[in-house]
């Protein structure tokens, strides 16, 4: 018969030293409640959420400008003729890849510019007092949605 000796706590059953002092980041005020608040771990370099850049119109960082718009809406948009006066409103404000501008022209009602795509090539989706179409509904980005369809003229006389 074998006799097993034996030879201490079994390695699961152990405690592991302490390999630094515990420290504390709170202290208890005689009412028992904490002092200070604890402090929060360190950043573990998880990456933070990012916002979906269609879902607010905002100012366009990197164009179109209002000029290339009133261009586009003048030009093969056939919107505008080239004699009258027109000055940028709003915007360009930009959703993801789609673009809002608002245009006073002199002598008519305000005119509302939807576009897409690339700052230096835009593409005129629609132009106009109503601007809440079909393509703009099914495909425009929630920003451009809310901002021509659900948010109404939004103070733009004549839309």
């Amino acid at each position: 018969m074998l006799s097993l000796a034996a030879c201490g706590t079994p390695p699961e059953l152990r405690k592991p030293a302490p390999t630094t002092a515990p420290t504390r980041t709170a202290s208890t005020a005689p009412t028992g409640i904490p002092s200070t608040a604890p402090s929060l771990p360190p950043a573990t370099g998880l990456p933070t959420p990012t916002v979906d850049p269609g879902l607010v119109a905002v100012p366009c960082p990197d164009g179109p400008s209002g000029a290339r718009i009133v261009d586009l809406v003048r030009g093969r948009g056939g919107v505008l003729p080239n004699g009258v006066r027109v000055r940028v409103r709003t915007g360009p404000l930009c959703a993801g890849e789609w673009h809002y501008t608002v245009l006073d022209v002199t002598g008519h009602e305000t005119l509302q510019v939807i576009t897409q795509g690339r700052p230096g090539a835009p593409r005129l989706v629609t132009a106009g007092t109503d601007v809440c179409t079909a393509e703009v509904r099914a495909a425009g980005p929630p920003g451009i949605r809310t901002r021509v369809c659900e948010g109404g003229s939004l103070g733009v006389p004549g839309a």
